[in-house]
């Protein structure tokens, strides 16, 4: 089977690397088409070729210099200095290739894929033609595209899509098995395996064996993390491998029987991973490194999970974040979630083995905000009801084939150089903020929770130009001596340590949420709101556009995730003033991650609660109470409207301490209690918080 992929592989290079005299040859008048395919074959053999130096000479017989230089050309076309004239620009390629420029344009996309999945599949010098099935069928997607407009007249645009169609279509299911083996099963031939386990990490030039762009972040990262002691690397890596292996116990869950982790982390931290590998073997797990999915057929929006760089170009990201547009139907849905549970029946052992994700994620790129083009065309609303109900059936899969309240997870947070002239500084105060005194915070936390579990809601207010005005409802307690509504939430899954959350009532949560800067899920907001009426989204807009429809295009597709509306499914009070006290010293505050920033002032998830799928699963606080509040109006109907239940998201929305005007509980005699007053924590037994403001 290797070798009838091989003989597959070789002819389709064969056959490409005739494309572009051909195409300057041609006299049929569709040199404009024809340019796109020879600009094409150019990248494709340019992406080919520079693999093969690579992989017969080895990293570290190349120069820096050299191995930077062919990164460059893999990317080339779709760095920002070249991208207005580049087929990957939808805007561009509309221009030149008319009616054909908006799928030709995914084609051009989905090349850029090549690199690492050419590079990924010889790691140890030699081709494995099995990983390469993907490059084999897009390259012979682009052959059977390339026919069509060899001919005497311009194919229909029925047919091109039609093309495209079957080719989304014929291998999604190949695509979904191999994405489930992907994230389930160790693979100790991949080129991640091989970098953590063999490279020399002293040397950063094994950053050029993954095949994704490698910027002066990954180089610079890779670089610090080497100057670092071993003791200083076991550290770091032991706080959030420590803190995966105490979420079981928080969270009572079993952890006999698991035998691996998933461990998701940004190119140019493999020091901290090859530690962390190391502690997680000693406690009988084995490590799966899953690159994120580099196919629209199996990716979702601009969503990268698994390991990963940084991108060379966040619009080209954007501008192809709906690409499965071109093939989301009815069938295409059927047909992958079948895939998908056929895939977990294949790997349902080793589903039962998985105990969770452990993710090392990075904070302090450059913002970005899109620029949102005309030549994008949104989803149509049938495409919008099978985008979300797709998702949502892929959730209750893995919640079938993987209970929610089976494994556990962790999530650390690292700064990227990008950051600024004061990254190491910046770096080694975050590894302080993940270290802090569970012991002390428990306490500071608990005197907030014993206020809160007599009221009856919540009043936030904002101040300094905010116009947060929101009134949370709480569940009235059955039984106060065992029960409690908020999780006393230390450094265990959830790192840094520094807030209490809980699921809020629906009905009676009320008012306005205002943001005035944010950076969620890789976009940058200016003067966020949203509007609530009985715990659900009623209206939104943002101030990064002039067009008000443009905002709410961007809200919906960046944090509703194409929901008409979506319910607040936790409400938080974050109390890491020393993160706070960090972003203020180095003016980062709107760079730092969610994970961090969430902890720096009250926040509001937009999406499913914490207890997504695991509401039957009884949960306590360090002191001995239930939490009760794991439920909402929706997760209610798991068991009736499954389909209703969950929506697959959760984007927490934090208001920084400087904007907070007041925090304040109302019991049920109309009496009050602050929390927190001006951005300062003033009920008894908070005060400490303050003392790094």
């Amino acid at each position: 089977m290797n070798m009838d992929f091989k003989e597959r592989y070789e002819l389709a290079i064969s056959r490409i690397k005739d494309i572009p005299d051909e195409c300057r040859a041609a006299d049929n008048g569709h040199g404009l088409y024809l340019d796109f395919f020879a600009v094409g074959a150019e990248y494709i053999l340019g992406v080919v070729e520079n693999s093969e130096e690579i992989r017969e000479k080895g990293v570290y017989n190349i120069s820096e210099d050299v191995l930077d230089e062919v990164n460059t050309s893999n990317y080339v076309d779709i760095l920002p200095d070249n991208y207005d004239t580049s087929y990957s620009n939808p805007d561009y390629a509309e221009d030149k290739l008319k009616i054909y420029g908006p799928v030709l344009s995914f084609v051009s996309a989905e090349l850029h894929a090549l690199p690492v999945i050419i590079y990924g599949a010889s790691c140890d010098g030699e081709l494995d033609y099995i990983k390469l099935k993907p490059v084999i069928y897009l390259l012979e997607l682009y052959l059977e595209l390339y026919g069509m407009f060899c001919s005497e007249e311009l194919p229909t645009l029925k047919n091109v899509e039609e093309a495209i169609y079957y080719y989304a279509f014929d291998y999604i299911e190949e695509f979904s098995f191999a994405r489930m083996e992907e994230t389930l099963v160790p693979d100790y031939d991949s080129v991640a395996s091989y970098i953590c386990d063999k490279a020399d990490l002293s040397d950063s030039r094994y950053l050029y064996m993954y095949g994704d762009y490698i910027s002066e972040n990954e180089k610079v990262l890779s670089e610090y993390l080497a100057e670092l002691d071993d003791d200083e690397i076991e550290r770091m890596a032991s706080t959030y491998t420590d803190g995966f292996r105490r979420g079981f116990d928080v969270m009572g869950i079993d952890f006999s029987g698991k035998k691996t982790v998933n461990i998701r982390y940004h190119i140019g931290q493999e020091r901290i991973v090859r530690a962390a590998i190391g502690q997680f073997a000693k406690m009988g797990l084995e490590p799966i490194l899953s690159r994120c999915a580099f196919s629209r057929l199996v990716r979702k929006g601009v969503v990268k999970q698994g390991y990963e760089s940084g991108s060379p170009n966040m619009q080209f990201e954007y501008d192809h974040r709906l690409d499965d547009r071109f093939f989301l139907d009815g069938r295409f849905v059927e047909r992958r979630i079948n895939a998908s549970r056929e895939a977990y029946k294949e790997f349902s052992e080793n589903a039962e083995a998985y105990a969770g994700p452990a993710v090392i994620e990075t904070f302090g790129e450059k913002q970005f905000s899109p620029v949102v083009k005309e030549s994008v065309q949104s989803y149509t609303d049938k495409q919008n009801e099978l985008f979300t109900s797709m998702y949502n059936k892929l959730g209750q899969l893995s919640n079938e084939f993987i209970p929610g309240d089976s494994y556990s997870f962790t999530i650390i947070a690292f700064p990227l150089p990008e950051i600024g002239e004061g990254f190491e500084e910046i770096f080694q105060e975050t590894m302080v903020i993940n270290t802090l005194d569970n012991e002390k915070y428990k306490g500071i936390q608990q005197s907030m929770i014993d206020v809160l579990d007599k009221a009856d809601s919540v009043h936030v207010l904002g101040m300094n130009g905010n116009h947060t005005d929101i009134s949370v409802k709480l569940r009235r307690l059955k039984n106060p001596e065992k029960e409690t509504q908020f999780e006393n939430c230390t450094a265990d899954v959830n790192i840094p340590l520094g807030e209490i959350f809980t699921s809020p009532v629906l009905c009676g949560t009320n008012g306005v949420l205002n943001v005035k800067k944010s950076y969620l899920n890789g976009y940058s907001f200016e003067n966020l709101e949203f509007t609530f009426e009985d715990g659900r989204v009623k209206d939104y807009s943002c101030g990064n556009f002039e067009d008000v429809k443009a905002g709410k295009r961007y809200i919906k597709e960046a944090i509703l995730f194409n929901h008409e509306t979506l319910p607040i499914g936790e409400f938080a009070i974050g109390t890491n003033t020393h993160a706070y006290a960090m972003a203020q010293k180095f003016g980062i505050l709107e760079k730092l991650p969610i994970l961090i920033v969430e902890k720096t002032g009250p926040h509001f998830a937009l999406g499913d609660t914490c207890y997504s799928h695991m509401e039957e699963h009884a949960v306590y606080n360090p002191d001995g109470k239930e939490i009760i509040s794991r439920e909402n109006d929706y997760s209610l109907l798991r068991d009736t409207e499954p389909d209703k239940a969950y929506f697959n998201c959760h984007t927490d929305i934090t208001i920084p301490y400087n904007e907070l005007g007041r925090l304040y509980t109302v019991n049920q005699d109309g009496s009050e209690t602050d929390i927190i007053r001006e951005g300062r924590f003033v009920l008894p037994g908070t005060e400490e918080l303050n003392a790094v403001l």
